[in-house]
């Protein structure tokens, strides 16, 4: 590159002053300092009509820029210091909006994708554009960013439905062949709103889920012995629906438990640091002998999706060591018990 410009901008000292911020740059401010700079050389670049692999050096800067705010706005998230109204915690620790620091919001989407698309993806769009003998832009790179995201959700969406059908082999019919008076279950709900977090943890990459009206449907009733216990996990956005299935079932609910998983969670209106045991009868099956009765709330940390602690077994097990007990929507079936689901033989 050449020395100072005929609009009297020294662009190679711009150029790598912008790319020096970067590397000392040691907030969110100071990313942007260097973001700035290297713009305002690509400007300079594009008055003067500057060489192509000027033009690539500039954009260079600005997408590294670029990545290193979507990391930063990312761990402030995580940390509570980037608020959802939108402010970025400064390295003076005086919160500071997304205006006051020059970010369009709506931008912070595009600096991701690049982010996730990595700097290879980068660097292949920029060659591309000069192997064509043009200079590149930053159109080109977003571009390359987000063909790469709809390859990766395709392949994605290939793999989730593998998964589904592999889990959802050997699903069978739930017999009323035996029948139980006690009945475990953690049905797999389905959630009309997304679950708040990264998509790969949706519930389907786990398992199928079922509408509220075919977990309704299950002969549960014509499963259960006239004089039965019903132990029914619910979330709290399930709370109500779970009544509904108390209903259908033909049980009648009697008192719940609380999982306190320690730690807490995502959610839309609370975040969620518990799930809910509710507790229902049928006919006259007595309650476990007086003084032997669980406490209300049992702490232990959460373990793999959907996962239950193994105290719960050992509570009803407990309670009723003489009667047979059947676990539905069973993942790991458990000796002495019945199993139903789908990652467990028909019962």
């Amino acid at each position: 590159m050449s020395g100072a410009t005929e609009s009297g901008v020294n662009l190679p000292a711009l150029l790598a002053r912008a790319g020096q911020r970067l590397l000392d740059a040691r907030d969110a401010a100071e990313v942007l300092e260097a973001k700035h700079l290297a713009e305002a050389a690509l400007h300079y670049a594009k008055v003067t009509q500057a060489a192509n692999e000027t033009h690539a050096d500039c954009l260079r800067i600005i997408t590294r820029a670029e990545m290193r705010m979507a990391d930063e706005i990312d761990r402030g998230q995580a940390s509570g210091e980037v608020h959802h109204h939108g402010k970025v915690q400064t390295s003076d620790l005086k919160p500071a909006t997304y205006d006051d620091l020059g970010i369009d919001k709506r931008r912070v989407g595009e600096w991701r994708e690049i982010r996730d698309a990595g700097e290879s993806v980068v660097e292949n769009a920029i060659t591309k554009a000069l192997d064509e003998g043009r200079a590149p832009t930053k159109a080109d790179i977003y571009a390359a960013a987000k063909e790469l995201r709809a390859v990766d959700a395709s392949e994605r969406r290939e793999a989730r439905i593998e998964k589904i059908a592999e889990i959802s082999r050997g699903n069978g019919e739930l017999s009323t062949a035996i029948r139980y008076p006690i009945i475990y279950a953690d049905p797999p709900w389905r959630y009309e709103n997304p679950p708040i977090g990264s998509t790969s943890r949706a519930i389907e990459n786990h398992y199928p889920t079922m509408s509220l009206e075919e977990i309704c449907d299950l002969p549960v009733g014509e499963l259960a012995t006239d004089d039965a216990l019903l132990y029914l996990w619910a979330t709290a956005p399930k709370l109500a629906e779970c009544m509904q299935v108390i209903d259908a079932w033909g049980f009648t609910y009697r008192t719940n438990i609380v999982w306190d998983k320690e730690k807490i969670g995502m959610g839309y209106h609370a975040r969620n640091q518990h799930e809910i045991l509710l507790i229902a009868k049928r006919g006259e099956i007595p309650p476990p002998p007086p003084g032997t009765q669980p406490a209300s709330i049992h702490r232990e940390a959460r373990g793999e999706h959907s996962a239950k602690p193994v105290f719960y077994y050992e509570m009803i097990e407990a309670a009723y060591p003489q009667l047979p007990k059947i676990e539905l929507f069973s993942r790991s079936p458990r000796a002495g018990w019945g199993a139903w689901g789908n990652q467990a033989e028909a019962a």
